[in-house]
């Protein structure tokens, strides 16, 4: 074999082994649990060290997890990753995909076609056809009441059933929830549609980052449009109230969603915060309905006492999304998508940034813009702080020193005086240098003149 061929042969082999080395790692991420291995597998996970709290007992969910919200470590879990039907709280994946694009004071005239193909027995918040609603009620509509009417209008705002479907199924993939399958905006029972409580799990988890997601789930009433009085025919409203049990009654519960169908039994995703920490729990399937709410607060309760005492025994995922522009703070406002929207406030910022002075500019952390670097911009306040402070005390002391006594007009030292004017009044005044010397010389002269015009007025009328 000649010294080429055998080279040839050499590139081949490491090829050959380059190639099947890469598609057994593919095939081993393939087979990889989102989160982690333990995840996939079946019964409770729970890695506890010395003096770590037991769990509660007569756990009954089909599936359950509990995880630190800020950290992502699942602290136990069952079945996380096991396929169930989600009931309602599939909304909250409705809200993650939804909310960011519209402003919560728009108003939209909701049409019959809108509130037509509601499937049999699902939840309502009461929205009626040919009135107009703001956002914001809708979304209360969603959150409290779980209404479906609510979540059809807004899902036809968004260009449709299907348009929205596929987007929440786009939103699942990128926040790696893969055990989810959506065919219906609001949860209601279809065959295939499934979730898992780690899915479930990573959709609260991500729409507690939108202020808006956050307040509507923490709601726990308000009051609802109606529809028109007939004999006044002024918009009526009635209050409704969040059917999540625990909102007020679990210190520290800040939501999120609960949901029920004869299919799916209950489910339920909550949040809580307490000592500076936030947990997730999610539980679904449990043997009787009332049974959720109590599951879900022992586990609250176990996983606050469980704090320093377990080992993870799975992750939370980031989400693969780059974050939209305005979650943090609010909605987009209008039909826009969040990123456009907030790139446009992002570029009316700088133009405001750009006609201030480069001190008084916000620091720019990284990238480019107009303004200093963060210890620059904080020397330059300052410096300017103490300049202003110091030409401050200069103004005090030339306020407060002894007034010089008035000069004889003519003398150089008159001529000076006359010159400078100080004090509070520039050009000259009652708080002027000199001003109360020439007070003094008027008044002098005005009775000298009067003395003056007594003697003549005497003289003409002659001896008394």
């Amino acid at each position: 074999m000649t010294r080429a061929a055998a080279g040839a042969a050499a590139s081949a082999l490491v090829l050959a082994v380059g190639a099947s080395t890469a598609l057994a790692a593919l095939a081993q991420d393939a087979a990889g649990v989102v989160g982690g291995e333990r995840l996939g597998r079946p019964d409770v996970q729970v890695a506890p060290l010395s003096g770590a709290p037991a769990l509660p007992p007569e756990l009954t969910g089909r599936s359950w997890l509990v995880a630190d919200a800020a950290t992502g470590e699942v602290l136990a879990a069952r079945n996380a990753h096991q396929p169930m039907p989600p009931a309602s709280t599939l909304k909250m994946l409705f809200a993650d995909t939804v909310l960011p694009k519209f402003d919560r004071a728009q108003e939209h005239q909701v049409t019959p076609a809108e509130l037509a193909n509601l499937g049999a027995g699902s939840s309502l918040v009461g929205v009626k056809e040919n009135l107009p609603y703001r956002v914001e009620d809708l979304w209360r509509g969603v959150f409290l009441s779980s209404g479906n009417d609510a979540v059809h209008v807004l899902a036809h705002m968004n260009g449709g059933l299907q348009q929205t479907v596929t987007e929440m199924q786009a939103r699942a993939r990128t926040l790696q929830a893969n055990d989810t399958r959506v065919l219906s905006p609001d949860g209601y029972d279809m065959d295939g549609q499934v979730s898992s409580a780690y899915d479930l799990t990573l959709f609260a988890r991500a729409g507690l980052r939108n202020a808006d997601f956050r307040s509507y789930c923490a709601t726990r009433t308000a009051h609802f449009p109606g529809g028109l009085d007939k004999l006044t025919g002024q918009r009526t409203s009635f209050d409704i109230a969040n059917t999540d049990r625990l909102l007020g009654k679990y210190p520290g519960l800040i939501g999120v969603k609960n949901g029920y169908t004869t299919n799916a039994g209950a489910t339920f995703t909550g949040a809580a915060e307490r000592g500076g920490r936030t947990l997730l729990v999610t539980v679904m399937h449990p043997e009787a309905q009332g049974k959720v709410y109590d599951e879900a607060a022992s586990l609250l309760d176990w996983g606050f006492a469980a704090a320093g005492k377990v080992q993870p025994v799975g992750q939370l995922v980031a989400d693969t999304a780059a974050p939209a522009a305005g979650a943090a703070t609010g909605p987009a406002a209008g039909p826009a998508t969040g990123a456009a929207t907030g790139q446009a406030a992002t570029a009316a910022e700088a133009a405001a940034d750009s006609q201030l002075p480069p001190w008084s500019r916000p620091p720019v952390l990284s990238g480019g813009g107009s303004g200093l670097a963060p210890a620059v911009w904080t020397a330059a306040v300052l410096g300017s702080a103490l300049t202003a402070l110091a030409a401050a005390r200069t103004v005090a002391r030339r306020r407060t020193a002894p007034v010089p006594a008035p000069a004889v007009a003519g003398s150089p030292a008159g001529r000076g005086a006359a010159a400078y004017r100080g004090g509070a009044t520039a050009l000259g005044g009652a708080t002027a240098v000199g001003g109360r010397g020439r007070r003094h010389l008027a008044r002098r002269a005005r009775a000298a003149l009067r003395s003056a015009r007594t003697r003549r007025s005497r003289a003409a009328s002659g001896p008394l």
